[in-house]
């Protein structure tokens, strides 16, 4: 085979090891493209059997080899890069504070697309990107200057509207206060609404070689082509996070005590003070398996990591809190060999919190020309039940044989799990059909209650159990749990070592399962 030079290039200068790519292929119907100021788009044929539709980029900080695969081996119609998550949204809200002309994924432009603009366009390849964050117009603009010293007309689609944080309407300030105790609307940061595949693609329609969006859902990055052919955050106060290396016997011990320590002697410096208590503390030993709560095993480990995060409103009280860790290496506990990173500093608590408004107060524009986004009409439906909404009514088990064996689930499935927000999901899929019965009986919302129940707050008035919601998913003989309020607030507002919850699936392999007969003669 042979490759193309730029991409040997990119293969020497980034990494030593390829990766392999995916293209999502899929069929769809025919659709009449229109113009972008004028100018007919030549690239993907809306008259094909079927469109290719390259991702190479999953989150902000994915490897850089992925794109130039796609781009010269991958036959697209489409490039696409996700960049997006609660977390990247605080981080590029907290770049933008500092420069106004950050907020969104540079490497989008350096890495992503950058190197390969001219082969793009020769190619055809039309691009979609979320990369725009918190400053859309900042990206396009970027782009729109890459391609001009490159000596190329690419016509850019910018797609804004998602940005609700200058949206002054009434109805909008209203959503917000009903939904959330929090009444004071100069402590947001950023408010931003999920955008559809819809403005992506019109914006597809009108011609454009290139669209940026802002916060959208993952999936409107690959529908919107589709479609052309057939998350609020806000300040709640300072948080820092130490690290220490402790070796030795008793090590778990050991850190836990000294945790404990460099806290209780921080809030003594705040009681002289006059500064409040922490807001929130968590004191973790990495390699004890706190993780896992009641189901830790005791291995008598030998060396471990010390994690000591802190909230506090005032950042002074964290900086205190700096200063007190390094001299526990000399003061407290012996085998404390180093606190790693250094001195942690003080960075600002951006909390998300979601809520509902109606799609009518939001204004969606694309394109260089400012074209406004038509929101589509839909049925109305006088009523929806909740109920039927949430968990799917079990099916019904067939007979299956028993026995006396007892396996995991890890012999049983595949597990994955991720976030959203304070919200955790872990995907079941069965290694083959006959084991779903057993996942089925086996993993109920009460039994993953009472299993991940150190995760969930203490309210005396919910079981554990109504934090969990299962929902089936026959076609790939899946199961999908969704914990609600089960990663200590989430993203960059957790203490937590594992904040979005990628962890919680891995932990649920080691679940039994009784009664089994042997696996082999399960069919």
């Amino acid at each position: 085979m042979i490759v193309n030079e730029a991409l040997k290039r990119c293969f020497r200068a980034t990494y030593s090891q390829s990766r392999c790519f995916s293209i999502v292929r899929s069929s769809y119907s025919t659709s009449q493209s229109k113009e972008f100021d004028g100018i007919s788009r030549s690239g993907s044929s809306p008259t094909s059997t079927n469109v290719r539709i390259g991702c190479a980029s999953g989150f902000w900080g994915d490897t850089a080899v992925a794109a130039p695969q796609l781009i010269y081996m991958g036959n697209l119609d489409y490039l696409v890069f996700d960049y997006l998550s609660e977390i990247t949204m605080s981080l590029l809200t907290a770049a933008k504070m500092k420069k106004d002309t950050l907020g969104y994924a540079p490497d989008f432009l350096t890495a992503g697309i950058g190197p390969y603009l001219n082969d793009i366009k020769r190619k055809g390849i039309r691009v979609v990107s979320n990369a725009g964050g918190v400053n859309p117009l900042s990206c396009s603009w970027e782009i729109q200057s890459m391609a001009k010293k490159a000596g190329l007309d690419l016509k850019i689609a910018c797609v804004t509207g998602d940005d609700l944080i200058s949206n002054t309407k009434a109805e909008v300030l209203t959503a917000f206060k009903s939904s959330f105790s929090m009444k004071d609307f100069s402590k947001v940061t950023s408010m931003n609404t999920y955008l559809g595949a819809g403005p992506i693609a019109q914006a597809l329609d009108m011609g454009a070689d290139v669209v940026v969006t802002g916060r959208c859902v993952d999936s409107a990055l690959v529908l919107g082509p589709l479609v052309h052919h057939v998350c609020a955050t806000y300040r709640d106060g300072y948080r820092a996070t130490g690290l220490g290396g402790i070796v030795g016997p008793r090590a778990v011990e050991k850190g836990k005590r000294t945790g404990h320590a460099i806290l209780s002697r921080c809030r003594s410096i705040f009681k002289k003070l006059g500064l409040k208590d922490f807001s929130d503390v968590n004191v973790q030993v990495l390699g004890s398996e706190s993780s896992y709560g009641a189901h830790a095993r005791e291995l008598g480990c030998r060396e471990t990591v010390l994690w000591v995060a802190v909230t506090h409103d005032e950042k002074v009280a964290l900086e205190i809190f700096g200063r007190e860790l390094a001299p526990a290496g000399t003061g407290m506990a012996p085998g404390l060999t180093l606190m790693a990173g250094g001195r942690p500093k003080a960075s600002p608590v951006l909390r998300l919190h979601s809520f509902l408004i109606p799609k009518s107060l939001v204004q969606v524009t694309m394109g260089e020309r400012s074209e406004a986004y038509i929101l589509p009409e839909y049925s109305k439906y006088a009523h929806l039940d909740a109920e039927a909404s949430a968990s799917v009514t079990p099916l019904k088990e067939p007979d299956v044989l028993l026995g006396s064996l007892t396996f995991t689930v890890g012999d049983l499935a595949y597990t994955r799990s991720g976030d959203k927000s304070d919200t955790a999901n872990i995907g079941v899929i069965a290694r083959k059909p006959g084991f779903l019965p057993y996942l089925r009986k086996a993993l109920t919302e009460e039994a993953l209650g009472e299993y991940f129940a150190h995760l969930f707050p203490h309210d005396s008035t919910r079981t554990q159990a109504s934090f969990v919601k299962r929902y089936e998913v026959p076609g790939i003989l899946g199961l999908n749990f969704v914990l609600e309020s089960s990663l200590g607030g989430g993203g960059v507002a957790s203490l937590r070592f594992d904040p979005q919850g990628k962890g919680l699936g891995q932990m649920l392999l080691d679940f039994p399962i009784h009664e089994m007969p042997p696996l082999n003669e399960i069919k």
